[in-house]
């Protein structure tokens, strides 16, 4: 199974595809970013977003969608635009009729340490252990896509294929950006 794993931003979007058959197994086939024009106009940025994200999904041909879920608490303008961002992907997903499931930082940090409270280094480090990588995968965005699909793939294995569908997903989980 493909799974595309996407750190949602206006500016840097993260994506990581990896390929599973159970829980225990995983490996990278493709993991970058994409970016858009610094000093453009957002809804011209958005449309930047939307091109390449139509891209990477007929380049990668994903089976499911794995999408950090936001949480922000300190700015809520930056906030708003990553989420403008994260609509962009949602469409995409959408247009190619395929799931999409969304996942919490606690939820990704938990299922890649074990612990809730995990640093980005310890993510990372997590991440290229688990694919079997050389070096931590870079930038930091595209890591944090591979850690939402590792995360995808954790539970999907141990059949939790519905319970954080994003469709079906009606929980609040409080938790912080990693």
């Amino acid at each position: 199974m493909k799974i595309l794993g996407i750190d949602p931003g206006i500016g840097i979007c993260g994506f990581g595809l990896i390929e599973t058959n159970s829980r225990a197994g995983a490996k990278a086939l493709d993991y970058g970013v994409v970016r858009t024009t610094v000093d453009a106009p957002i809804p011209s940025r958005l449309k930047e977003l939307y091109d390449s994200l139509v891209q990477v999904f007929d380049e990668c041909k994903p089976e499911i969608v794995a999408v950090e879920k936001l949480f922000f608490s300190k700015n809520i303008t930056t906030g708003i635009v990553v989420a403008e961002a994260r609509g962009i992907v949602l469409l995409v997903a959408e247009q190619k009729n395929i799931p999409v499931y969304e996942y919490t930082p606690n939820q990704i940090k938990m299922s890649l340490t074990g612990y809730g409270a995990a640093k980005k280094a310890q993510i990372e480090e997590m991440v290229r252990v688990h694919l079997g990588l050389e070096t931590k995968p870079k930038p930091d965005d595209a890591a944090d896509a591979l850690a939402v699909a590792i995360t995808c793939s954790f539970l999907y294995h141990l059949g939790n294929k519905e319970k954080y569908k994003f469709a079906n997903n009606r929980k609040e989980d409080d938790d912080s950006s990693y």
